[in-house]
């Protein structure tokens, strides 16, 4: 699709036993047996902090359908491989059942396990990061200092926590709070130009208290392997068809911006105190709301927000041949609910946390 800005998606899964769906510390083994086949999947498969986590990367591409294609294979894939040493993967973003993780081995999680203590160990959570084309990093300054004020709403759509040590948490992306304990991590105030934003990083890098530019959590950031702008506030989703709207939305957010840019447009100013506010109303709420306007800033409906999102990238979305299925994708999921919705009724139908994970993990890979 030429003139149509690339899009890919990394997905973080959870590893559970197959019979209790308690974490199990097992992606070495799936990861090994990855490599052994010699193809793609060698290379597609990572592991993360915790031996309970498996994540995957898709190809950049610019056909949602086709990323959605993508999505379920690898999905399916990995709870392939999984099955070969007892356990299923399931698109959770935090474990329902109470877990203590096991940290990978490594210098990198070692150093961060002695530097962060308590935060680190805590860190069992899946994200979705969306990676979309930039064509500079002058662009994709810009598009950082203009998509800060919209970003929490894909954290309401995605909000697939709900549960956290065996307790409903009472937030629908609590995977957000826990991540957020990450001293970079979370809204930024505005850079202004590429410039300005590397200096941003090497301050602090300087300090000591990061070790690397991967430890830039911001909610937003500039990819430090590809041209690209990964945004970073979504809980990795139960359903492809969400991954594949958040992306899709993700992608309007950065063709609009850079537009805006390109036609002489300011950044709204808005602090990142205002946004910490609204992203924390985002992730206890989700899509029942109430959630913070992302124009006005006051409280609105799940519907207003949206609305004005829509509204926002309309233009963007038209043209990417994208806008019906993303009104068509938004008014299903306000009206069922997103992932923690899903999770909380399952356990309202009478099943345990336990059943509640394996059922989870049958959603994650029944999509065709």
């Amino acid at each position: 699709m030429p003139g149509v800005r690339t899009v890919g998606v990394e997905e973080e899964l959870i590893l559970v036993d197959a019979r209790t769906g308690e974490p199990i510390a097992v992606s070495s083994a799936v990861l090994a047996s990855a490599a052994l086949r010699g193809d793609e999947a060698g290379e597609v498969f990572e592991k993360e902090l915790h031996q309970e986590q498996l994540e995957f990367a898709t190809r950049p591409m610019t056909d949602m359908g086709e990323l959605r294609q993508e999505i379920v294979r690898w999905r399916g894939e990995a709870q392939r491989y999984a099955r070969e040493a007892g356990a299923l993967v399931a698109a959770l973003a935090t474990s329902p059942l109470p877990v203590e993780p096991s940290r990978h081995l490594g210098v990198r999680y070692r150093w961060m396990a002695e530097q962060f203590a308590l935060t680190t160990r805590e860190q069992l959570t899946c994200g979705c990061h969306v990676h979309v084309a930039v064509e500079s990093d002058d662009e994709g300054v810009a598009v950082l200092d203009r998509i800060r004020p919209w970003l929490y709403l894909l954290s309401a759509l995605s909000g697939n926590s709900p549960f956290w040590q065996g307790q409903d948490s009472g937030y629908s992306s609590y995977r957000s709070r826990v991540w957020n304990r990450w001293p970079s991590a979370g809204p930024y105030e505005l850079f202004g130009s590429a410039e300005r934003y590397h200096e941003q990083v090497e301050a602090m890098l300087a300090t000591g208290v990061l070790r690397d530019p991967g430890m830039i959590y911001f909610d937003a950031r500039l990819s430090s392997s590809y041209p690209t702008v990964e945004i970073r506030v979504a809980d990795v989703c139960l359903e492809p068809d969400t991954t594949v709207l958040v992306a899709t939305l993700a992608r309007g957010l950065v063709e609009t911006a850079a537009r805006a840019w390109r036609n002489g447009g300011t950044p709204p100013r808005v602090s990142a105190g205002l946004l910490r506010l609204a992203s924390w109303r985002a992730a206890r709420s989700g899509l029942r709301g109430p959630l913070v306007h992302p124009v006005t800033l006051r409280e609105t409906t799940p519907e207003a927000a949206f609305d004005a999102l829509v509204r926002h990238t309309e233009e963007a979305l038209r043209d990417s041949g994208d806008l019906d299925e993303v009104r068509r994708g938004i008014a299903t999921h306000l009206t069922r609910g997103g992932g923690a919705d899903r999770q909380r009724a399952l356990l309202a139908e009478g099943l345990s946390l336990g059943e509640v994970v394996r059922r989870c993990a049958q959603i994650t890979t029944a999509a065709r």
